[in-house]
């Protein structure tokens, strides 16, 4: 089996590639790329590996941008020290994400994955082409309300009228576009992964509904500051380094792409 690597950090790209080579001896690790721009120019040459273990976070960008640019159909592991690209990265080609650092076991539970999909797809080939139709439909269903507590009652609450998710003395909360705050018994990101498309996982405390967005400038420090439609005391603000991200989901355009 044919790896690709896209790290940046050369240590890491070494440990990696040592756990590989130990859990599985038949695969070959072909390229070490180490930026956005030489990947691209790379997979742009039609070379097609059968497994990708990349970064996210890279000195050039982050790695979704390669896979923005360039159409392939190559299984992603992705690899990274921070939780908050989950979502994204299941959305592109992604089947599995490993956070640094990265241990022989992880890697191994990454491939049997793999090989274990691999089988499974080569298997049912010959479904008719409504399975895969109605699997993806089911995949992409989201809720059209969700459940909320006010002191004993439980309340259905419509996704449109939710401006913002938000953690706060380690409970979640739900902020709508009336002002009106509710709890929910739910995590960040298993919001995230309800959500879909119109919501972004700012940071580790904020999921935001794109039509709660008013505008978004840059600080001293570069990181983006939202300001939002409704009155929210909180300033809530994207790091420098998912700031791409977060632009690009603005637009409508990281949405497009998937």
């Amino acid at each position: 089996m044919n790896i690709l690597l896209i790290e940046d950090e050369e240590l890491a790209a070494d440990d990696l590639i040592t756990a590989i080579r130990r859990v599985d001896t038949q695969t070959d690790v072909i390229k070490t790329l180490v930026s956005v721009k030489e990947s691209i120019e790379y997979l742009k040459q039609g070379i097609v590996p059968d497994l990708i273990f990349s970064d996210i976070q890279l000195g050039d960008g982050l790695s979704f941008e390669i896979f923005d640019m360039v159409h392939i159909e190559t299984p992603i592991i992705f690899c990274t020290a921070y939780n908050e690209y989950m979502l994204h990265a299941f959305r592109t080609n992604g089947i599995d994400y490993l956070l640094k650092p990265i241990t022989e076991n992880a890697v191994s539970e990454a491939l049997a994955k793999y090989y274990a999909l691999k089988r499974s797809f080569t298997a049912n080939l010959n479904l008719p082409h409504d399975f895969y139709r109605n699997l993806l439909e089911k995949v992409n269903q989201k809720p059209i309300s969700l459940l909320v507590n006010q002191k004993d009652k439980i309340i259905p609450l419509s996704i449109q009228d939710i401006a913002l998710f938000y953690i706060e003395h380690e409970s979640t909360f739900i902020f709508t576009f009336g002002s009106k705050t509710f709890t929910i018994g739910k995590s960040l990101e298993e919001l995230e992964r309800l959500m879909g498309d119109d919501f972004f996982r700012v940071n580790r405390q904020y999921l935001l509904n794109r039509q709660a967005i008013k505008h978004a400038s840059y600080s001293l420090s570069r990181k983006l500051i939202i300001y939002l439609t409704i009155s929210h005391q909180q300033t809530i603000t994207v790091s420098k380094e998912k700031s791409p991200l977060f632009l690009s989901w603005l637009t409508g355009a990281l949405g497009r792409g998937l």
